[in-house]
């Protein structure tokens, strides 16, 4: 199951840039989709078929994708998962529970990296994002997940039960903002 949404991004020179993203529910592993300053339907519909295409490359099977009523999602955009099995749900009227996986998504973003920092451009905001979703989906553990990162699920978790800490490495990333862990042999 997917769960879609938009969060808009404002610059410091006062422009707004909106990310569509989708997250698999059961995996919590996260899709940027695109990154725009005018999110019209056309647009939207293609970055649908960017992220069908990304799903069926990577043998990753949905059966339904849930997503609120913006005038964005057009219907086009529910005929790109059509062929795909993949049946659109929009949330009903004034329910921002009704996808709280996006909306949990989207207030970790803003916790952990964005209210953090200052972006200037679209050029630096998309590197941010990168190094973020990067971070996320490979190496940010997920409680609900029993501690392992959305790309590791389905895999054995590494036990340790004593480590070393003369051969613990730390990497961090976004300027210091994120910290990333690990063990050197």
């Amino acid at each position: 199951m997917l769960a879609g949404d938009f969060f808009p991004v404002d610059t410091v020179l006062m422009r707004r840039l909106y990310v569509l993203f989708s997250i698999e529910i059961d995996t919590r592993r996260v899709y940027v989709t695109g990154i725009t300053t005018n999110p019209v339907g056309e647009w939207v519909t293609q970055q649908a078929r960017n992220l069908s295409f990304d799903l069926a490359e990577q043998g990753r099977q949905a059966k339904f994708l849930i997503r609120d009523r913006d005038a964005k999602f057009t219907a086009s955009f529910d005929e790109v998962f059509a062929p795909e099995g993949i049946r659109n749900i929009a949330t009903p009227i004034r329910s921002p529970r009704a996808n709280a996986s996006a909306a949990r998504f989207i207030g970790t973003v803003r916790r952990e990296c964005l209210d953090r920092l200052l972006v200037f451009h679209r050029a630096q905001f998309e590197t941010v994002l990168s190094q973020f979703f990067d971070h996320y989906n490979g190496h940010r553990p997920h409680r609900s997940l029993g501690q392992q990162v959305p790309r590791a699920v389905g895999g054995k978790p590494l036990r340790i039960s004593h480590p070393d800490p003369a051969q613990l490495r730390r990497s961090d990333k976004l300027g210091g903002l994120v910290h990333e862990y690990r063990l050197v042999a």
